[in-house]
């Protein structure tokens, strides 16, 4: 059994000497010292990447924790007490092997940040909406398969919101309520399709789709005012909506690896586009707005077999841009 002296060295105080957080990531821990749980002190405790199996429940005697992160570790369930750290913001859980996470989870309602990524989680209750200070929220690498209405009414998600990999279906329009909300990946999913709600995210300014089944996109994303980077990368996309031009801050759009066979001339009214990649997509001829765009840096057109190759290519090149061909 580990000895709290043995990590005495990671126990770092606060001016007046009380312990205050206890940092030892990789320290190769199986188990929590009996004795941890009588630091009431501490406020925060960083034990990513040990071999921990087991969560006592009296974690919950630590009540003025903010911040409790066990990432990558083999913990299979958590104790229903976790619901008592009623102070906490900061919770990761991310790359264990939990099936399920206890209902009292949902009542931290002081939570900022909730990592359970890499886990083997497949339903997230309604109950996620009670996490109403919620900013920052990873389900990405789970069993989910369906994304649950209720997170579209976390009424203060901003920061990110990752749902890679999840064999999700279909989005629910609910999440276009998200309308805080700058960051958005839900990429290696099997999505076909995308819902008009989602044009109601007026805040994202990345949003990430590759590796995906979608074959059309909404006219509404041309409603993403805010949208600085869109990565379509490995779809089914043969055209784009003819809104994309309404992008007016987009700087980065990416749909190598789908067979498009044209390009909307409106792409030529994304003035603060700096990187275009059409890789391998089944373009044979380009709209001569592409060849106006006044701050693209790089245009990839490999493996594009298009019919001639347009006259204003030059142009581009001798002002500073990258043309790949």
């Amino acid at each position: 059994m580990t000895d709290l002296n043995d990590l005495d060295k990671a126990i770092h105080r606060s001016i007046d000497g009380e312990p205050a957080a206890l940092v030892a990531p990789g320290a190769g821990l199986k188990e929590l010292p009996e004795a941890l749980v009588n630091l009431t002190s501490l406020r925060r405790i960083d034990l990513d990447g040990n071999d921990l199996e087991f969560l006592p429940a009296s974690i919950s005697n630590l009540s003025q924790l903010t911040s409790l992160t066990l990432y990558a570790n083999q913990l299979e369930e958590v104790p229903e007490e976790i619901g008592r750290l009623a102070l906490l913001q900061h919770l990761s859980l991310g790359r264990n092997q939990l099936a399920s996470v206890p209902d009292s989870l949902w009542e931290l309602t002081g939570l900022l940040s909730l990592n359970l990524a890499e886990n083997k989680i497949a339903n997230i209750p309604d109950a996620v909406k009670n996490l109403s200070a919620l900013k920052m929220l990873d389900l990405g690498h789970n069993c989910l398969g369906r994304v649950p209405d209720a997170i579209g009414d976390i009424p203060n998600l901003t920061d990110y919101l990752y749902l890679s990999d999840n064999g999700i279906a279909s989005v629910p329009p609910a999440l276009g309520r998200l309308n805080l909300l700058g960051y958005l990946n839900l990429t290696d999913n099997l999505l076909t399709t995308l819902p008009p709600e989602m044009g109601g995210m007026a805040a994202l300014r990345e949003l990430r789709l590759y590796n995906n089944r979608i074959d059309r996109l909404p006219d509404e994303l041309g409603d993403l005012s805010n949208l600085r980077e869109l990565h379509l990368m490995n779809n089914r996309l043969a055209t784009l909506p003819e809104t994309l031009g309404n992008l007016s801050e987009l700087r980065h759009l990416d749909v190598r690896n789908n067979p498009l066979r044209e390009l909307p001339e409106s792409i030529g009214r994304l003035e603060r586009l700096t990187h275009l990649d059409l890789r391998a997509s089944r373009l044979t001829e380009l709209p001569e707005s592409v060849g106006s765009l006044p701050r693209l840096e790089k245009l990839d057109l490999r493996w594009v077999k298009l019919d001639r190759t347009p006259a204003w290519i030059g142009s581009l090149r001798e002002r500073g841009c990258v043309v790949l061909l």
